[in-house]
């Protein structure tokens, strides 16, 4: 795939600019984001970072460029002073679980991937662990102390900060700020109080413990990501994520283990998301003020959440309510009815594509069906090629997803009356209403091409994820009013619909059409859509007494009409 053609600008938190974005050998990308630390559900905080950062990656790749996605695992060393004091966050968990450490590694890696395909993230190409890379942190500790850069003392290595000057340069911070910000006492075998550990010594009863030339120990916390992303990407490599909290210590001290060692620049361009709050404090496990994404997930849908997070830009803070995400599901659903307008004018539904042998089948029978069920559909008569195609694909629909569900549609019963006077009454309706062949509506194409231009100025102003977001409403209004109007032909219906597919969709990862897919047992939304449009007829004529008539039928069956301003919508009650 050729590289589109853009103006990508990223705020680089290194040079603390906006720059262009050049990567070092295109169209390769090479991006590491720090992974979790796997002792604990994952809870909203985690979304923010790792949506934000997907849709990064959706967003190269969508440019063209040839992506490769390191996030890794941290299941040993870090503490939990986030530092060289405390205890190894997992191991404590396994303790009061009474549980062996890799058992909590395990149970709570599955559990973070289960939310994040929840959430439609794409899985990094690579996702290496901290445990399966001990070889490669103990080799890079070599390096650095013979080259002057660290030192030994009673097991433990301590990088040596004044060895390196360049020491702060990410976060701006001189030693002597980051030594009176120091939170715990200093540990007495170090030179100095800002130097920070490359291995620890194991203490007695500590279980996750390697050998190593200084003794049995451990990989400091800092170590895991210069050692595996150098592994996998190179010594110098274009983008390094993370939250905008770990900028310092830990992505400082990432810099100078992994410069220190190669001579080269590490990282082109780093990356930080900013936090998620709730009232105003940051929301994190230590302050128990969190939400786990299982927990989220019982009360919204994940799209939802993934709306609400794109909503803001990934630098700014972004502020739980349930009135926020009260707000982000009314505009995805805004989204999705679009989407599902788009489908229905089409002919698509709302279900995904079956198997075609199965598919076709099922339509083979639905005809049958029909043709029984229906006097009015005789054998001998010559169906409408148009009408055909969408009976036989509704009726397959019904029979191939849940016919267990309607005995009325099950495959050895004809159609009851009820249904066969209701396809009676819209065999017109659907024969006008079936979207004309032709191409797409010049004024529409032009409306498209400048959303999709739109949509591309703000992604390439640093990933602004709000700004495009709100072109997808636009667009979604400006389909609304055409699938409204009745006239549109299939190709620009179908302008329409590749381009939320592909925006929406694959840019930004939300999932429009599965909202509510296998919600359809009975009636298909091919036939519910031809008795809306009936209906609409009929209250043009003034037929009112019909109008009302198909509602109330609608009804019968479980299918509620609402009147809105972007015309009428249904739904299982």
């Amino acid at each position: 795939m050729a590289l589109k053609p853009n103006n990508l600008q990223v705020y680089n938190t290194l040079t603390r600019s906006k720059e262009r974005f050049e990567p070092l050998d295109p169209p390769h990308v090479g991006m590491y984001v720090c992974g979790p630390t796997v002792y604990g559900d994952a809870h909203i905080g985690h979304a923010k970072s790792y949506v934000s950062f997907d849709v990064i990656v959706r967003y190269l790749r969508h440019l063209g460029y040839n992506v490769r996605y390191v996030q890794n695992i941290t299941d040993v060393g870090h503490l939990t002073d986030d530092a060289d004091q405390g205890e190894d966050k997992v191991e404590r968990k396994a303790r009061a679980e009474q549980v062996h450490p890799m058992q909590i590694a395990e149970k709570f890696t599955r559990s973070y991937f289960e939310d994040m395909d929840r959430l439609n993230l794409l899985r990094p190409d690579i996702s290496p662990r901290a445990s399966g890379h001990i070889i490669e942190q103990i080799e890079l500790v070599r390096r650095l102390i013979a080259a002057g850069h660290a030192y030994e003392a009673g097991g433990n290595v301590y990088f040596d900060v004044a060895s390196w000057p360049k020491y702060g340069k990410l976060s701006g911070r001189s030693v002597e700020e980051m030594v009176s910000g120091t939170r715990v006492e200093t540990a007495a075998d170090k030179r100095a109080p800002a130097d920070f550990a490359l291995w620890k010594r194991a203490e007695p009863g500590h279980i996750m413990q390697w050998p190593s030339p200084w003794g049995a120990g451990y990989p400091g916390w800092h170590l895991e990501c210069s050692a595996m992303s150098m592994k996998y990407l190179g010594e110098s490599f274009d983008i390094h994520g993370g939250g905008m909290e770990n900028q310092f210590p830990h992505h400082e001290d990432e810099i100078a283990q992994a410069e220190a060692a190669t001579g080269k620049p590490f990282v082109k361009y780093w990356l930080h998301n900013n936090m998620v709050t709730v009232g105003g404090q940051k929301m994190g496990k230590s302050l128990g003020n969190f939400i786990t994404l299982k927990d989220a997930f019982k009360k919204w849908d994940p799209m939802v959440l993934r709306l609400f997070i794109l909503q803001s830009h990934y630098r700014s803070p972004l502020d739980f309510s349930d009135e926020a995400l009260g707000a982000a599901k009314e505009g995805y659903q805004r989204l999705v009815t679009a989407m599902k307008s788009l489908c229905r004018a089409l002919g698509q539904g709302d279900l995904p594509s079956i198997d075609e042998a199965a598919y076709n089948r099922a339509k083979a029978e639905a005809l049958t069906k029909l043709l029984e069920a229906d006097a009015s559909l005789s054998a001998g008569e010559s169906l409408d090629s148009g009408l055909a195609q969408m009976i036989n694909a509704a009726k397959a629909e019904a029979l191939a997803k849940r016919p267990q569900t309607d005995a009325r549609l099950s495959a050895g019963e004809s159609l009851d009356s009820g249904l066969a006077q209701m396809i009676n009454a819209v065999k017109t309706a659907i024969l006008a209403g079936a979207p004309m062949t032709g191409g797409p509506d010049l004024k529409v194409t032009e409306l498209v091409s400048d959303a999709r231009r739109r949509f591309s100025t703000a992604m390439d102003d640093d990933f602004n994820t709000a700004g495009a977001i709100a072109l997808l409403f636009d667009l979604a209004r400006e389909a609304n009013r055409v699938v409204a109007a009745g006239s549109a032909t299939r190709g620009t219906l179908e302008t329409f619909a590749t381009a939320m597919r592909e925006l929406a969709g694959d840019v930004l990862g939300l999932s429009l059409e599965s909202a509510g897919a296998g919600a359809t047992e009975g009636v298909t939304s091919a036939l519910v859509q031809s008795m809306i449009d009936l209906r609409k007829e009929a209250r043009a004529a003034k037929n009112f007494a019909l109008a009302d008539s198909i509602r109330k039928r609608l009804d019968e069956i479980g299918i509620v009409l609402e009147d809105t301003p972007e015309g009428t919508q249904w739904r299982f009650r």
